[in-house]
């Protein structure tokens, strides 16, 4: 089973320190919660998207394993952003953590029937944050809706979109 989530921050948090040290922590709480990171691409830094004046995100895409569900796996995410105290403010703004459920096993869920997750996440083939360290973990994904290939995806990204690998 191939599970993918997206780790961001670009804000330094008060108690845990930089969003890299509060991200590594955040993996660690979720391995005690039951969602065990297996690897982890390396760490990022990108620009903000939309582009902004604020501060460069540090990111990762890490695959996990769990015996949780789709929609209890993204539960889990958001009781660590909470105990991490996120505040779900403005769409887009800086933040201390950011958890997002990218791909569960390639299944596909709408946001219909009231549910509250859309399976691939929405806007992961957008971003360049998102697909090169995915493309990093697994080099021959395809986007489970639109069935194109990884490279295919990371081509197609708008040049504003910066990014750097922080460690090999």
């Amino acid at each position: 089973m191939s599970i993918f989530i997206g780790l961001g921050a670009n804000l330094d948090h008060p108690r845990h320190g930089s969003p890299r040290q509060t991200l590594a922590l955040a993996l660690q709480r979720l391995a005690a919660i039951g969602v065990m990171p297996a690897r982890r691409s390396r760490w990022y830094r990108t620009s903000p998207v939309p582009e902004s004046d604020q501060p460069w995100y540090i990111n990762a895409v890490a695959e996990v394993h769990t015996g949780l569900g789709p929609e209890a796996t993204l539960a889990a995410l958001h009781r660590v952003e909470d105990a991490f105290g996120r505040v779900r403010s403005e769409r887009d703004a800086p933040r201390w953590i950011d958890l997002d459920l990218l791909d569960y096993n390639n299944v596909i869920i709408s946001n219909n029937n009231n549910r509250l997750i859309n399976l691939p996440h929405v806007r992961l083939h957008q971003r360049a944050f998102v697909l090169l360290p995915l493309a990093e973990l697994v080099p021959t994904w395809r986007h489970p809706v639109l069935h194109e290939p990884i490279t295919a995806l990371i081509a197609a990204l708008p040049p504003a979109q910066q990014i750097a690998p922080l460690d090999g």
